[in-house]
């Protein structure tokens, strides 16, 4: 018998809806891949902490190293303190910091656990950045931090350096200066405005080919410094364009959380293979990571039809929780990880699960069980039903 509950729709009216019933895709463990494939981490909140959570930072750390776990038992590296772990939107750099370290330890268990760590300047008062050098400083502060951890460095766009950057120069001259004191090779950070509209203009233009021409030229100047880049514009065209261009052996990192299917898998054009295929970063690898797992499992098998049509219907969702505003996206991240029962609270650190409407979560819903996304589709009812009575629904 199919399971039933009453949501809301948009225009306010309830209707009832049966769940799909399809048992989620359950990944083959132990296949290499073919492509790396971090999933950018969420952190799961303390919800019995005396704080006030709009100002103050508690993390449920022992619920949130498991989650890494969990994507590392899937053959998935984890990207660690990044956008999709709130950085910038309630998460600080002490405890990015903390969460560094205690995944690091944690991945020394676990034998060819990747992690690679942000490393921005978010710990800087913007007011009291004044020059270029300031924000060199930043990063290097946290540069030290992470590589005296033994970590690999994600160098993340710095709100810091879009704010006081006069020219393309300045861009050079601060990643000049990041990548030349590196200990090992380093993945750089391309977010686009829709996730963080203080990053409008990055690599000195807001023209995207001109802008990146500035990050081509910062990575051909350094390549043995720099595994790849992850961009974030939400544009395949635009990657596949940047992918072409790089140097032989560095990656393309696809960060497009609305087209990574077509991405990853590649279009076999280029003169290397770094040219023709994507590897992933993506926060939407959190959200649907057996599915990716499996697909990917799929992909190293040579069955490319397979991987899509595991892939394929996760996008629908994936579109759905980075619609615009897109720095919201976290919210739906974390709404998925607690319908499939990895924490049990819809608590995020800053609040930030009120920045999405019970509307926006009720279609979620529906469209993570269309994916077969749905690990326990009994909880994930339960869960559902608990939000919307505490929204006056009588589900």
């Amino acid at each position: 018998m199919a399971l039933t509950l009453t949501l809301p729709n948009a225009a306010g009216d309830l209707y009832t809806y049966s769940l799909v019933g399809a048992t989620p895709v359950k990944p083959v463990l132990g296949v290499r891949f073919n492509r790396i494939a971090y999933s950018a981490a969420h952190v799961v909140a303390d919800p019995r902490a005396a704080i006030d959570p709009w100002l103050t930072c508690a993390i449920d750390w022992d619920t949130t190293i498991a989650y890494r776990k969990h994507l590392w038992s899937l053959g998935l590296g984890v990207a660690e303190a990044m956008d999709t772990a709130q950085r910038g939107m309630g998460l600080d750099w002490p405890t990015s910091l903390e969460l560094i370290g205690r995944s690091l330890d944690a991945a020394s268990d676990v034998p060819g656990a990747p992690v690679a760590s942000g490393c921005g300047t978010d710990h800087l008062i913007l007011d009291e950045v004044k020059s270029v050098d300031d924000v060199i400083r930043g990063y290097e502060t946290q540069m030290a931090a992470i590589e005296k951890l033994g970590g690999k460095l994600i160098v993340m766009a710095s709100r810091a350096l879009a704010r006081v950057a006069q020219s393309p120069a300045d861009y050079e001259r601060v990643y000049d200066r990041v990548l030349s004191q590196a200990k090992q090779p380093v993945v750089l950070h391309w977010l686009g405005d829709m996730f963080d509209p203080a990053l409008a203009g990055y690599w000195g233009s807001k023209d995207i080919d001109t802008a990146m021409a500035t990050a081509l030229g910062i990575i051909n100047a350094h390549p043995e410094k720099v595994d790849g880049i992850k961009i974030s514009l939400l544009d395949k065209h635009k990657e596949i364009a940047m992918r072409r261009r790089l140097p032989a052996g560095v990656r393309m990192y696809t960060g497009d959380d609305f087209n990574y299917a077509e991405l990853i898998a590649g279009d076999g054009m280029g003169a290397s293979v770094n040219q023709q295929q994507s590897d992933a970063l993506l926060g939407i690898f959190d959200a649907i990571a057996p599915a990716a797992s499996a697909a990917l499992g799929e992909l190293a098998q040579g069955n490319v039809e397979k991987f899509h049509s595991i892939l394929g219907p996760t996008e629908p969702l994936s579109r759905h929780i980075f619609a615009a505003p897109t720095r919201f996206y976290k919210t739906g991240v974390v709404f998925i990880a607690w319908l499939n029962g990895h924490q049990s609270h819809f608590t995020m650190v800053g609040g930030q699960q009120s920045t999405r409407s019970l509307v926006h979560l009720t279609e979620l819903f529906c469209l993570a069980d269309a994916a077969n996304l749905l690990e326990q589709p009994d909880l994930a009812v339960h869960c559902m039903k608990t939000l919307l009575s505490l929204h006056g629904v009588d589900a």
